[in-house]
């Protein structure tokens, strides 16, 4: 498949409209522009009547009809409610927000899908990924148990039917908002360290969780205050690209470049070499898309801001 472009869906601020879905698009990964006006594209109107870090997946089988699909899942919360990060930590929504589509531009839901653990105080940031080992796609996301911040896992292949979820992180430190993406290598694991407030990577060969390995970064060890990881493969170079989301200075999203990512190292873009668009982009999702699917997105949702 020839990607010519990138769909960012993601959210905005803690205020009124600012936690549904938002579309942006891109060329080259690094200049955004942002679709339907800059309004948002989904919205829920069940469970807690919000919707965060949200994370896109197009399904490695066809649907019944032969046509491809995708699916847009997404966190279960809404903080503009004013009931704070206390309760959403500790005794928050145990379920996910799942929308589809057949074509990206028409979408069909949300449901809700309990996937928490029993005893779980909240399903956060929730994100997916294929597992050719066994042929299922393995959703992951952050939940607070025994008062600690740990990424589990379960394995679906239609976003209906899960299995039982199993402990997939555990470090010292509290830990959420993983993503992943796999290489030639193996898989990449980037994960916020939520006590202090950076990105530590991991690697393997598999999606078990017993073979991620640390890889040691300079860069991301000393880059504070981000959250929100999201890795993409740029479509016309051996390069990666690492956002993360600076919330601490309220600046939004940060692109980081590498050619290697078993160096762990990567280049801090500087402001003149990317433009992030109108809209504040907080914790999301970047999917690569081929030139049919970015002219459809275009056609649906042509104004920009």
């Amino acid at each position: 498949m020839t990607y010519t472009g990138y769909l960012f869906v993601y959210f905005t601020e803690e205020q009124t409209d600012g936690e549904h879905i938002y579309f942006s698009l891109s060329r080259d990964g690094l200049h955004w522009k942002d679709l339907n006006g800059g309004k948002p594209v989904l919205r829920s109107q069940i469970g807690e009547k919000g919707a965060r870090d949200p994370f896109l997946i197009r399904s490695p089988w066809e649907g019944k009809d032969g046509n491809p699909k995708y699916y847009l899942i997404a966190t279960d919360l809404r903080m503009e409610a004013g009931k704070g990060w206390n309760v959403a930590q500790y005794s928050g929504s145990r379920d996910i927000l799942v929308w589809e589509s057949d074509d990206l531009a028409q979408w069909q839901g949300p449901w809700a899908h309990t996937i928490g653990v029993e005893g779980a105080g909240c399903v956060w940031a929730p994100e997916a990924i294929y597992d050719e080992e066994k042929d299922s796609i393995l959703v992951f996301w952050a939940s607070m148990v025994e008062q600690k911040q740990k990424i589990y896992a379960a394995y679906t292949k239609d976003f209906k039917q899960f299995t039982e979820p199993f402990l997939f992180l555990e470090k010292e430190n509290h830990v959420i908002d993983s993503t992943i993406i796999r290489t030639k290598e193996g898989y990449y694991r980037y994960t916020k360290d939520e006590t202090t407030k950076n990105i530590c990577v991991d690697f393997s060969r598999t999606l078990r969780p017993e073979d991620f390995q640390e890889v040691k970064s300079v860069t991301l060890d000393t880059l504070f205050g981000v959250e929100g990881p999201e890795i993409f493969r740029f479509h016309d170079r051996e390069e990666w690209c690492l956002m993360v989301d600076r919330f601490a200075a309220h600046k939004g999203y940060l692109p980081l470049v590498s050619g290697k990512l078993e160096s762990g190292e990567f280049r801090i873009l500087e402001d003149s070499e990317f433009d992030m668009g109108s809209t504040r982009k907080r914790h999301g999702g970047i999917l690569p898309v081929t030139e049919e699917e970015y002219g459809k997105l275009e056609e649906a949702f042509s104004t920009e801001v």
